[in-house]
């Protein structure tokens, strides 16, 4: 008989977890890497984590009704952390916060509940808010004015940590320019850069693994590394800084607890083989940044072909470069001490997302099917036919595919089920 893989008992309820404690973890949007990825890093040691059915966030065409959504989070248990994103809160999620024809006063109300969290319940708020991207926006200035309410907040330490984060800024975005700004004038717990998608997974860590850390950041293109990148305005160098302090690592040139290895670029052999070497000296984790939303076919199938893939802490290649250090760097943080059964599953579900899906099934898929119609039960028997082609898939424990679906109706992401064979 086939069994679910343990790790999704992450978002089962508490009452199944048999946990005195809850974490409770309010997404960005629907989306599996903003809603179940920040879940499954969350449950790597066996914490319990709340996290809202996907049918009470927001997705690309409807934003998640505040008043459902302020309800769920009131009902939760008051015995852990609350994880958050503002503006799924204020505005229905990232889409939302970059149209809504909300007022500055409006969205604050809508936050007024996590304002007074702390004082409530004695329980800390990690939080998030993003400075919208460009030419998408239609009210920076009453971003704005939310973002700098809260960071009031965060000063009053009604928050007990806050991210002001900038999603996808191309050149000419002024996000850069109003992050540097917020910054100048921010208390400590207030940290301010690029990133979106993985900040949830990030804070997550910074939350559930607050002990000591130390990484090593080795590129495989070492002066590509200091170039500016397309979505963040800065150099990659800056942002791997930026991810691994966000994660809760501080960052050495020397021995580390873990090298996190950035293929950044260059002879994809060359780079499966050095990190096939870091890893016989210590914990390694893999972030795959050459390409956006892309992982490197050749690199990852000589790492399989090394059965290295199966030994790394984390691995990420599934969208921009900030999003894949986030969450490779929030895995690693958590994987320290975390349960080998939820370990091996959470890279099992990285290595079918990351490699499996973003370099081969996609393409595939789109071949066969227009955009536009992959809202369809065709498309998505389609997707089951030709990603179950690639299963099963071993990492220490082997897992087939039984069930696989387009959640947005769209081919950027999908959601799966592994099943670990006994």
């Amino acid at each position: 008989m086939r069994r679910t893989s343990p790790l999704l008992k992450a978002l089962m309820p508490l009452a199944l977890l048999g946990a005195a404690d809850a974490q409770t973890l309010l997404p960005l949007d629907s989306r599996p890497a903003t809603r179940v990825l920040p879940a499954l890093i969350g449950g790597l040691r066996g914490d319990a984590l709340r996290v809202p059915d996907a049918a009470l966030l927001g997705t690309a065409a409807r934003g998640a009704d505040p008043a459902a959504l302020g309800a769920w989070l009131d009902a939760q248990p008051r015995t852990g952390p609350l994880i958050v994103s503002l503006d799924a809160l204020a505005y229905g999620g990232l889409v939302q916060s970059r149209t809504s024809p909300l007022t500055a006063q409006e969205a604050l109300a809508r936050l007024e509940p996590l304002r007074t969290w702390t004082e409530r319940t004695g329980q800390p708020v990690y939080a998030f808010i993003t400075l919208p991207r460009e030419p998408d926006a239609t009210d920076r200035a009453r971003n704005l004015e939310v973002v700098r309410a809260v960071i009031g907040w965060a000063r009053e330490g009604r928050l007990k940590e806050l991210d002001v984060t900038w999603d996808d800024a191309l050149p000419g975005s002024p996000a850069p320019q109003e992050g540097a700004a917020l910054a100048q004038d921010a208390p400590a717990n207030v940290r301010v850069y690029p990133g979106a998608d993985e900040v949830l997974s990030m804070l997550t860590a910074r939350a559930l693994a607050p002990e000591a850390a130390t990484v090593r950041v080795e590129y495989s293109d070492p002066a590509a590394a200091k170039q500016v990148m397309k979505y963040e305005g800065i150099p990659l160098t800056q942002s791997a800084a930026n991810h691994a302090q966000g994660s809760g690592f501080q960052v050495v040139d020397g021995r580390a607890d873990l090298t996190l290895y950035v293929f950044n670029g260059g002879d994809p052999r060359r780079a499966a083989l050095r990190v096939s070497s870091l890893l016989r000296a210590g914990k390694v984790a893999v972030a795959d940044v050459a390409q956006v939303n892309l992982g490197n076919p050749r690199f990852w199938s000589d790492l399989r072909t090394l059965r290295q893939h199966a030994n790394l802490q984390a691995l990420a290649a599934w969208g921009t470069p900030g999003n894949n250090l986030g969450t490779a760097l929030a895995h690693a943080k958590l994987a320290r001490g975390a349960d080998p059964v939820r370990q091996d599953a959470l890279l099992a579900r990285e290595f079918a997302n990351d490699v499996i899906y973003s370099s081969e099934v996609r393409a595939q898929l789109r071949r066969l099917i227009p955009e536009a119609q992959l809202n369809t039960p065709q498309a998505q028997a389609t997707l089951m036919r030709l990603a179950g082609g690639f299963f099963p898939l071993r990492i220490g424990d082997t897992y087939t595919l039984s069930g696989a679906a387009l959640p947005w109706g769209r081919s950027f992401e999908w959601d799966f089920t592994l099943d670990q064979q006994p």
